[in-house]
């Protein structure tokens, strides 16, 4: 899997203890579940309890309709309504029933038809609701499972009566493919869990459910002729405590696991499909395999022994792609997984597999050396095209990551692009069906938010607003697009869904609506109505440095904002202001004062804004511009807020301008060193100063940076007067040999040079 990448009171079923408090709680941010109801319920009422409140009559539908016309009037429902449909549209129609305790066939008051002259689009449907009646026509069943949601989002419900507001609904899906993903290795969720995930994608008009049953933490799903896979790869012996860029390592020292049988597997995909959801199972190969190589040592190219993982990331032990037993034991494993999963396609991963183990295989070698293989590369193509050929063979198609195009793939295959656009461009050059599951916007183990108070998350930064925000390249080249939640980081079940919402909601607009009738404005409006607690709370600062000496911020929120200076007056925010000197700012929304605050140091010094020249540009995600390193705003050791740049095999190689010759006393920089993180400390930083730019002496040097996090490097030097100032960080260059990601570049991020 990418890895760059509701609990009930009490104990968890996998034995992490749920907070005692609601889902609202978590790091302060409010959410609508309460941690004491049942894991379906939670996802249930995130539209349904909404819809409950004396909300008014104009609808809070999300995903957006294609058209909606409002109109007088209700339809209202009580005593003992009805709903009539065709045969054809019976398990909708059940779904509806379920849904309102209606008995369908007992009157017409709600009317499905099919109409394959007025619905044009697969999924589509027309709804005519009147103060008497309503009408739905759709073009297929799956139509009729998405208009179900529509009229579910509609109603209110109150003393047994539904109403349902009289308009004209016209509508269609702007995308075929629309999933999320459930990562279940890394933690294990419920049955109960996994059903309530199913219902929140149904009522958000999803169609796909990706399930992530197998990774190197924990292997999820019973495989009858391998009963190993459950008794020892489905358990992992303790699991890491924190983040594991933080060293050293913390473990909990308990046992942790847990798998699906095969008949809870047929219960999940069976309520799937009465919602009108496909599920697709991830069984990860040829990498990620270290829990069923603990289960299976001979599987792999050294024999063992293995252990299941207990931290997460990317480990060089894969399944042995010399040795004809390891197919036969995939072929084995996928010939119980067909049987459970009807759908058309069967994900097998095919990322991050490291070729360490493989280059120093003799089974390997000779399977190279045999299939005119010319690297390991070609070795993985092999391996990913063999499965896929098994699994055409059965009528079944292959889907996985972006990195099983490299060496080439088979035809009928499809790509989920899940690192950038280039994969997805190869792909659908080469004629094969693409899926955008870009990490930067679409990964939500991401933070939500930058408040020091989040919980714990794999990386990145990803708000609500730059979810919705999102638009996929080549839309017209593309079957659909995906939201991954990833579960490293996510403890309890009440953790994943606070990851979750809204950010699914978001995506489920892009994924449903057309471009042209999406507006952030509305979509926020639209939240509100359904539940205020779906609103995001956060505050986002923004700086520029217009002037030298002037750092000048810039709040943006929803709703008003109150700020002030170290503890200063407070002030309701109306336009962007200037800081000409050091200050902690703290922001909150105005009408929540005791809510969670933003707070960021501002530091202003000699350098803060003046002209900086870089000899070399940034290279790696962490692009942020120049002028960034002279900010006054220092990057966190989160490393998300866009204030690091990072170099790889590249030099930090930085002349400041001071526009004059000042007097210096101290200059540093913050350099951040997560070796787990593949980020490195330079092997020396210098800095030299000048007073024409052309000749330079040095002040400062230090090759010293012990901590591992942020390194706040401030060298005092004699006065000295300058007006240039250089600074330079030399890379270190490969990563060596036992550390993590050995044999590549290492990162060198820096941010924020001082000057004072």
């Amino acid at each position: 899997m990418p890895t760059t990448r509701a609990q009930r009171a009490g104990a968890s079923p996998h034995g992490v203890p749920a907070p005692r408090a609601s889902a609202a709680n978590i790091a302060g941010k409010a959410v609508v579940f309460d941690a004491t109801v049942a894991a379906v319920s939670h996802f249930q009422n995130a539209g349904d309890a909404a819809l409950q409140r004396n909300a008014p009559l104009h609808p809070a539908l999300i995903p957006a309709p294609v058209a909606y016309r409002a109109l007088k009037g209700s339809l209202i429902l009580k005593g003992d309504p009805g709903i009539v449909a065709p045969p054809e549209l019976t398990p909708a129609i059940h779904l509806l029933a379920e849904y309102w305790k209606m008995n369908p066939g007992a009157g017409s008051h709600i009317v499905f038809r099919i109409d394959t002259h007025v619905v044009k689009q697969p999924e589509g449907y027309r709804m005519h609701i009147r103060p008497d009646q309503a009408v739905v026509s759709v073009r297929d069943a799956d139509g009729a499972f998405r208009a179900v949601q529509t009229l579910r989002q509609l109603a209110r419900t109150s003393d047994g009566t539904i109403q349902l507001p009289a308009c004209d609904i016209e509508d269609a899906p702007r995308f075929h493919y629309r999933g999320m993903h459930l990562d279940v290795s890394r933690h294990f969720f419920s049955v109960d869990f996994v059903k309530g995930f199913i219902d929140s994608l149904a009522l958000y008009k999803f169609n796909t459910f990706h399930w992530h049953l197998t990774d190197d933490q924990g292997w999820r799903i019973e495989i009858k002729k391998y009963p190993r896979l459950q008794s020892e790869a489905a358990w992992r012996n303790e699991t890491l405590i924190g983040h594991k860029k933080e060293l050293p390592h913390r473990f909990d020292g308990k046992r942790y696991g847990g798998f699906y049988t095969q008949e809870e597997v047929r219960q999940v995909v069976a309520y799937a499909a009465s919602r009108g959801i496909e599920v697709i199972p991830e069984i990860e190969m040829p990498g990620h395999a270290q829990a069923a190589l603990t289960a299976y040592p001979q599987l792999g190219c050294t024999g063992g022994p293995y252990q299941t993982a207990t931290f997460w990331g990317v480990f060089d032990d894969v399944f042995c792609a010399g040795k004809d037993s390891t197919f036969l034991f995939l072929e084995d494993v996928l010939e119980e997984v067909l049987p459970l999963f009807p759908s058309q396609y069967i994900h097998i991963g095919g990322d991050e597999c490291p070729k360490t183990r493989w280059n120093a295989c003799p089974a390997c070698k000779k399977r190279m050396a045999d299939e005119n293989l010319p690297d390991a590369d070609a070795l993985q193509s092999y391996f990913v095209r063999r499965i896929g050929k098994w699994l055409n063979a059965r009528g079944r198609k292959l889907i996985g990551w972006d990195e099983i195009l490299e060496g080439g793939l088979a035809p009928g295959a499809t790509v989920m692009s899940w690192r950038g656009i280039e994969g997805a461009t190869a792909a659908a050059s080469q004629g094969h069906r693409v899926i955008m599951t870009p990490e930067d916007e679409l990964y939500f183990d991401h933070y939500t938010s930058l408040y020091d108070d989040e919980p714990v998350a794999a990386g990145g930064y990803t708000p609500l607003k730059e979810v919705y925000a999102w638009e996929p390249p080549m839309p017209a080249l593309i079957a659909g697009v995906q939201g991954q939640l990833w579960s490293e980081y996510l403890p309890t079940e009440n953790q994943a869904l606070y990851m979750l919402y809204p950010r699914m909601l978001a995506l489920a607009e892009t994924a449903w609506s057309p471009v042209s009738g999406k507006s952030w404005t509305n979509f926020l409006a639209r939240l509100q109505r359904k539940d205020p607690a779906l609103v995001p709370d956060e505050i986002v600062m923004h700086t520029q440095t217009p002037h030298p000496g002037t750092i000048r911020v810039s709040l943006e929120g929803i709703g008003k904002i109150a700020w002030r200076l170290d503890g200063g007056p407070v002030k309701i925010y109306s336009a962007p202001f200037d800081v000409r000197k050091s200050a902690v700012l703290e922001a909150w929304r105005a009408e929540n004062p005791s809510g969670r605050k933003l707070r960021r140091e501002l530091t202003v010094h000699l350098g803060t804004g003046a002209q900086i020249r870089l000899h070399q540009l940034p290279n790696t995600k962490y692009n942020a511009a120049a002028q960034t390193l002279v900010y006054g705003v220092a990057g966190t050791h989160r490393y998300n807020d866009g204030q690091w740049l990072g170099f790889s095999a590249r030099d930090l190689d930085a002349v400041v301008d001071l526009g004059a010759k000042k007097w210096i006393r101290r200059v540093g920089v913050n350099i951040l060193n997560y070796h787990w993180q593949r980020m490195w400390e330079p092997a020396v930083f210098q800095v030299l100063i000048s007073t024409d730019g052309k000749n330079f002496t040095q002040i400062a040097e230090t090759d010293s940076f012990p901590v591992n996090g942020i390194n706040a490097i401030r060298l005092p030097v004699a006065p000295v007067e300058a007006r240039f100032v250089k600074f330079i960080a030399r890379h270190k260059g490969v990563i060596p040999p036992g550390e993590y990601g050995a044999g590549g570049n290492g990162m060198l991020l820096a941010d924020e040079l001082m000057i004072e």
